[in-house]
């Protein structure tokens, strides 16, 4: 496996300009994590925050936990712990139950110390993110520092707002490096402890099924039996049927709550969803402009465009996994880790930190069969996504067919997928990878 920035290049002035070009990189990054997330979430209370920590204070003050998804109620207790947002009133719809677990160990702390804490945590997991995947990939300790914080926008949104993807993909990490290290019952536990909460690591599991690695998927299925059954014991059944029944269905269509199943034309969530809703449905107060009156087409078109995606990225990774056997299995995570995040109905800027280990699984992936450019495209298009500019692309929001332009996020995600298809259908083409490694010596 090879470093980032493996260079051949003999003249050690230019080696020494790239280094130093790549730590002054690194400062920056980490001068704007720290301002932007750090230091926020150590000063005031952000708007996601107090979901998290108001559904541990019902949980541990053994209120009617069976409310939870009631949206009006909800919120009451968010306004008696003196937590409501002016930006976001706050609400437990859409979290799966396990989710008031999260923050049940602090759920007593005053709201800011939690959130500190929260905010130690997360940075913890950041540093452990990185030394995982110099572990893994045989990066420089350098190079993956900047790899990690190249994600600067998402990781700020995410510790700002005391959001668990930075752990969650530190896990994902965690899980794969383990199972890279021969110990996949652990791998399967790191993976499948937060498929309950957020349902993301799922699909590392599902390459796994396919490449019957069955000791990792079976310790993962118990693992998350485990924290189901647990959810049950601690917040009844009650909550769990209602999540099932009523929350579950809106929460895959897009429709993130139980009063309102009405679009939501936002152009926050950067989904297909959202986009096909701004250009195809008359709303005459919410979108009073969209591009074509067709109330049929966004169905039809959410239809055919993810079936399309799911479709390219199933043949891709089939036809991978003939011609290179066990050695598909990284870029195929790494391709499926981006088609959750496109065809999801809804995501928010925090969740590309969920790309760490797909973006780098295909870098590394690429960098073994000496494909510097796909590994580069890769690399830049990640990159990007953590540097969008919101504030010069919102303001095509609902303005037609301009619409289109306020979400650079889901293009840059489409453009990723369509350029890894392509570079993995002609890798499939040359065969099997040269030094290609699926396992770490232990």
């Amino acid at each position: 496996m090879k470093s980032l920035h493996n260079r051949r290049d003999p003249d050690q002035l230019s080696l020494f300009f790239c280094r130093a070009w790549r730590i002054a990189l690194l400062a920056g990054l980490t001068g704007y994590v720290f301002l932007k997330g750090v230091a926020p979430a150590l000063s005031q209370i952000d708007a996601d925050f107090p979901g998290y920590f108001t559904a541990a204070r019902i949980v541990s003050d053994s209120q009617d936990t069976a409310r939870l998804y009631d949206d009006s109620w909800f919120r009451e207790r968010i306004r008696s712990y003196g937590l409501e947002s002016p930006d976001n009133p706050g609400k437990f719809t859409p979290f799966p139950p396990p989710t008031a677990l999260l923050m049940l160990p602090l759920a007593h702390s005053a709201p800011l110390t939690a959130l500190r804490v929260v905010t130690a945590i997360s940075v913890l997991c950041l540093i452990a993110a990185m030394v995982l995947l110099a572990r893994m990939f045989a990066w420089s300790p350098l190079d993956a520092a900047v790899f990690v914080l190249l994600s600067a926008q998402n990781i700020a949104s995410g510790l700002r707002l005391g959001q668990p993807y930075i752990v969650i993909s530190t896990f994902c990490l965690l899980g794969y490096y383990l199972y890279l290290t021969g110990r996949p019952r652990l791998a399967g536990a790191a993976l499948g402890v937060f498929v309950p909460i957020k349902y993301y690591p799922i699909i590392v599991l599902v390459c796994m099924a396919f490449w019957r690695e069955w000791r990792v998927v079976r310790s993962a299925a118990v693992t998350i039996l485990a924290v189901g059954l647990l959810s049950i014991a601690v917040l009844g059944w009650k909550v769990h049927q209602i999540f099932l029944v009523s929350v579950l269905g809106n929460h895959l269509t897009g429709h993130l709550s139980q009063q309102n199943h009405a679009p939501p034309f936002t152009v926050v969530y950067q989904s297909f969803d959202t986009l096909f809703d701004r250009l195809f449905i008359l709303d005459p107060a919410r979108n009073p402009r969209p591009l074509l009156v067709a109330p049929s087409l966004p169905a039809l078109s959410l239809v055919l465009i993810k079936a399309a995606l799911l479709l390219a990225a199933v043949a891709t990774s089939m036809r991978l996994a003939r011609a290179q056997g066990p050695a598909a299995l990284a870029p195929a995570i790494g391709l499926f880790g981006i088609l959750v995040l496109l065809i999801a109905p809804a995501t928010a800027t925090y969740m590309c930190v969920l790309l760490w280990l797909p973006a780098a699984a295909l870098i590394d992936y690429f960098l073994s069969r000496r494909e510097q450019p796909a590994a580069y495209f890769v690399l830049g298009t990640y990159a990007l996504l953590g540097f969008i500019p919101y504030g010069h692309t919102s303001p095509f929001d609902g303005r037609g067919g301009l619409t289109v332009l306020a979400y650079p996020r889901l293009a840059l995600l489409l453009a990723m997928f369509i350029g890894c298809v392509g570079f993995l259908l002609r890798a499939a083409r040359r065969g099997h990878p040269e030094g290609a490694i699926t396992h770490l010596p232990r």
